[in-house]
């Protein structure tokens, strides 16, 4: 299965810039300093307020424009990029934009067209690009330690002893009746551990995480039998989303085991994933057992919304409970791959 590296020192920052919580923190920052300098020379707040107003109109296109061009640069640049490179290609942007926001506080006359008015802003503008690529950064190898404990963690919720017990008991039973069959749940369970040993922080394909969790209900499929019933409707446009390894199959674990395990009539389980204005809509909901519920520790749940909160920030929604009609319902929603049609 492959799967996209994780980004290191080489390699510019492929996706840290586009998202939309990166832009709202590095907008807030950006305005934040300016307004903070302007307090220095404003005689009254009134004068204060004023001149941030005037300000901002200069300097949000400007930061804009640098977001925009960091972010088409990260695309271009994704087979690597030496760090010397990128500091440079940064800084030197953030000179360009600083150079425009000179331009218009000029035009808006709240600055005089003098060197050193243009040298400074120039180099405001290079050095909160240096402090936000900085950010960026270390922002980005903060998310490994997070995403290492997050993935031991999961391992113990999802390859639990008990189901490579089952799963194996299920091939053994297999050999002799049905080899074929037994070969495929092999295979199915090879694939799952591989899956679960690949290197931490690893991002794929919401198609592949899809023809994952599709081996694992195949090898639950040999053991409860016309007990599970599952349902997919899978939208071939959201298969580019990227996202954490291995983060449909716990939940879909957890649908069998609390759905679909304590009930002795069996019980059904519904994936389906659509695009829904320029996102990946996955929705994954299981019938529950009447009477008392069991009752988990959530752990499947919380890593699955941590991770994709390291992936993709505030551009991922993640919901879970129980629904009308005695069902319960997983949903998570996640920005779409690059060149897909929303």
């Amino acid at each position: 299965m492959p799967a996209e590296p994780v980004p290191s020192d080489a390699s510019v920052l492929p996706d840290d810039v586009c998202q939309a919580g990166v832009v709202l923190r590095t907008l807030l920052f950006v305005h934040g300093v300016a307004a903070l300098g302007l307090g220095f020379r404003a005689d009254s707040l009134r004068q204060w307020l004023v001149d941030v107003s005037v300000v901002v109109a200069a300097v949000l296109p400007a930061t804009l424009v640098w977001l925009l061009a960091v972010c088409a640069l990260g695309r271009v640049a994704r087979g690597g990029v030496a760090l010397g490179v990128q500091w440079l290609a940064v800084c030197g942007l953030g000179l360009a934009c600083g150079a425009m926001a000179w331009v218009l506080l000029v035009v808006l006359d709240q600055m005089g067209e003098d060197w050193p008015g243009a040298i400074a802003t120039l180099g405001s503008g290079a050095a909160l690009s240096a402090a936000v690529f900085h950010w960026l950064r270390q922002r980005t190898r903060l998310r490994l330690p997070a995403g290492t404990q997050a993935r031991l963690a999961e391992l113990q919720s999802r390859i639990r002893p008990h189901f490579l017990f089952n799963a194996l008991n299920s091939a053994i039973a297999l050999v002799r009746v049905d080899p074929a069959q037994a070969e495929a749940v092999l295979e199915d369970l090879s694939e799952l551990f591989r899956a679960a040993l690949v290197g931490s922080g690893e991002r794929v394909t919401l198609g592949e995480e899809v023809e994952l969790a599709q081996r694992y209900l195949a090898i639950e499929q040999v053991r409860f039998g016309e007990r599970l019933q599952v349902r997919w409707k899978i939208d071939p446009l959201v298969a580019s989303a990227r996202v954490p390894s291995l983060l449909l199959q716990p939940l879909v674990e957890n649908a069998v085991k609390h759905g679909v395990e304590p009930s002795p009539t069996g019980g059904d389980i519904r994936i389906r994933a659509q695009a829904h204005h320029g996102r990946a809509l996955v929705t994954i909901t299981n019938t529950v057992p009447e009477g008392k519920p069991r009752k988990g520790h959530g752990m499947a749940l919380h890593n699955v919304r941590e991770r994709l909160a390291l992936l993709h920030d505030l551009d991922m929604r993640f919901e879970a409970g129980p629904i009308e009609g005695g069902r319960f319902r997983v949903r998570l929603m996640i920005p779409l791959g690059r060149g897909t049609a929303p």
